[in-house]
C-alpha cells in the first residue's frame, strides 16, 4: 500500500481555522483586563468606522481609545456603559488619534461581513472602573 499525497481537504481545518494558535498561561497572564466606564464618545475625525472614547479606567486620568464599532453603536448609547478593556496594550496612533488600549467585543462574523453583529463585553453587575477582570 502506498501513501497517498495529502490533499487540500486534509489540511483545510489547519489553514482555515477561526481560532488563533495556542498560547501558554504566562502569555495570557501578561494581559491586563480592566473594567472601564465610558465618559464620552464621538466620531473619529478621520475615520469612517472608528469612534473615539474617553474612559474612566480607575487610574484618576481619563484614557482615550479608538474603537472600530461605528455603525454598531452610536456615541449616545455608549456614554455611561461599563466595558472591559485591555489596559496594558501599548499606545498607538489610529489615523492621527492616540489609542491607549482596546475594548473587548464579540462578533458573530468576520470583519467586513455585511450582516455582522458586534456586542461589547461588559460586567454583568456594577463594578467600579479599574476593577480587574480575570
Amino acid at each position: 500500500m502506498t501513501d497517498a499525497p495529502e490533499t487540500a481537504a486534509d489540511t483545510s481545518t489547519e489553514t482555515e481555522s477561526p481560532f488563533k494558535p495556542e498560547i501558554v498561561f504566562e502569555d495570557f497572564a501578561r494581559v491586563d483586563l480592566r473594567v472601564a466606564k465610558i465618559l464620552e464618545a464621538g466620531d473619529h475625525p478621520k475615520a469612517d468606522r472608528l469612534l473615539k472614547l474617553k474612559l474612566d479606567d480607575g487610574s484618576g486620568t481619563p484614557r482615550q481609545i479608538c474603537a472600530g464599532i461605528k455603525g454598531h453603536y452610536t456615541p449616545e448609547e455608549l456614554v455611561g456603559r461599563s466595558i472591559v478593556i485591555v489596559a496594558n496594550l501599548a499606545p498607538r496612533q489610529l489615523r492621527g488619534e492616540e489609542s491607549r488600549g482596546m475594548l473587548l467585543a464579540g462578533s458573530d462574523a468576520a470583519k467586513g461581513s455585511e450582516e455582522r453583529t458586534v456586542v461589547l463585553l461588559s460586567p454583568m453587575a456594577d463594578l467600579p472602573p479599574g476593577s480587574i477582570v480575570s
